[in-house]
């Protein structure tokens, strides 16, 4: 089956990336998955703290996928799988996508509000001719039913 992947973050536009993901998974028969990153830089204090704050880290996570998958399981009949990573953002989004052969399609969401579409897509787009998978930017301006025309 292939998949869709896509990153859930702590940005607005991930909301976008989401829907357009479940979206065209309900519609091609595809699966997604969630992959959410820890950087190392949230853990560099002593050895006890830091595993705290990682495992503070993989709860909040685990927590905000829950709410988008409940919503893709009820809306689009999708089971989403989510994965958690560590290390550099798109790095371990790079990592991923070339070692799981059932990933598709690179989901992500381009910033509305910014002059530039985001750290991310900044980054993984100048990737992208050498990526095993098609890119996909998602609009953060994007509505909802704009969405569901394009999906």
């Amino acid at each position: 089956m292939r998949k869709f992947l896509v990153v859930l973050d702590d940005s607005r536009e991930c909301l976008n990336a989401m829907r357009f993901a479940s979206m065209r998974a309900e519609k091609t028969g595809g699966g997604v998955e969630v992959l959410s990153v820890i950087p190392p830089d949230e853990f560099r204090h002593w050895i006890g703290v830091g595993e705290v704050m990682r495992e503070d880290a993989r709860e909040r996570i685990v927590a905000h996928f829950e709410v988008f998958a409940k919503w893709m399981r009820s809306k689009h009949g999708v089971e989403p799988n989510l994965v958690i990573r560590e290390g550099v953002p798109a790095e371990e989004i790079l990592a991923q996508v070339r070692e799981d052969p059932q990933i598709g399609v690179l989901v992500l969401g381009a910033a509305p509000e910014r002059g530039d579409p985001g750290p991310l897509v900044t980054q993984l787009s100048k990737a992208s001719g050498t990526l095993p998978v098609p890119l996909t930017i998602v609009p953060g301006t994007l509505t909802r039913e704009q969405l569901e025309a394009i999906s």
